[in-house]
């Protein structure tokens, strides 16, 4: 787990440079992605959430975990469970947790106020994967290092779920093009762009639906899985209607947003 952190930047990068090329060459909606007015912002809330989490937070998920291991804490380290076992489990249960933190943040008011900085994005493209207000990145953090203490995971299987809690919500905001046939079954096992793209409706009977960043089974389980929107992929509009002017866009209106 030494390398934990290069490990995660070099998934991450690979991900996103192979989505950037794959929305250049084979984009799913013909529209302009005005990525030099929205690009600097949500590039931006990454960088400063980033920076903001290293000074503030000591140990991250990983490190809690393989401490959590080390001192006997946690139901995988109670439970008589064989690694393999133990992790898949804790893989699933962090993904359905994450669920639940997702619906949680569209129904309580407070949190909706920092959750909306996600959803106001206009046009949806890898970048919105990371477009989250700082202030929403630390609870979320806090979160998951609550969930490391209590189920207290093998390391790796932390680390194979941060892995995909970056590279999977890149992939399903991507404006990639997949055939409708191969949707239809890869969405099946993950979330796919067609998916994920009816949560960012302005309809907000359609945005409080498909919660899910992995795994799609939450959503088919839980009652709030959305096949397609109803003005279909072409019509329906993405964001939120009270944050549309180009001027909320940058970093700094961002940054304030929550509290507009």
């Amino acid at each position: 787990m030494e390398h934990e952190a290069l490990i995660r930047l070099a998934a991450f990068l690979g991900v996103a440079l192979a989505l950037a090329l794959w929305e250049v060459l084979a984009p799913r909606l013909d529209r302009p992605a005005e990525r030099l007015r929205r690009w600097p912002g949500n590039l931006g809330l990454v960088a400063l959430s980033t920076l903001i989490i290293r000074l503030l937070v000591p140990v991250l998920p990983v490190g809690l975990a393989a401490l959590a291991q080390a001192r006997g804490w946690g139901l995988c380290n109670v439970l008589p469970l064989p690694d393999p076992a133990a992790g898949l489990c804790a893989i699933l249960l962090l993904d359905l947790a994450i669920y639940w933190q997702h619906v949680a943040s569209h129904r309580w008011r407070w949190f909706w106020r920092l959750h909306r900085v996600h959803h106001a994005d206009t046009v949806l493209d890898l970048t919105t994967a990371v477009r989250f207000h700082p202030l929403e990145m630390l609870l979320s953090l806090g979160y998951k290092l609550a969930l490391v203490l209590v189920l207290g995971p093998p390391a790796w299987a932390v680390l194979a779920f941060e892995i995909l809690l970056n590279a999977l919500p890149l992939f399903n905001h991507a404006n990639a093009r997949l055939p409708l046939g191969l949707d239809r079954w890869l969405r099946l096992a993950v979330v796919t762009p067609d998916m994920h793209r009816v949560h960012h409706s302005t309809d907000m009977r359609e945005a409080n639906t498909n919660f899910g960043f992995c795994f799609p089974w939450w959503d088919r389980l839980f009652g709030t899985y959305q096949d397609q929107p109803g003005a279909g992929h072409q019509g329906m509009i993405i964001g939120l209607n009270i944050f549309r002017d180009r001027v909320w866009a940058g970093l700094w209106r961002l940054l304030r947003m929550p509290f507009a």
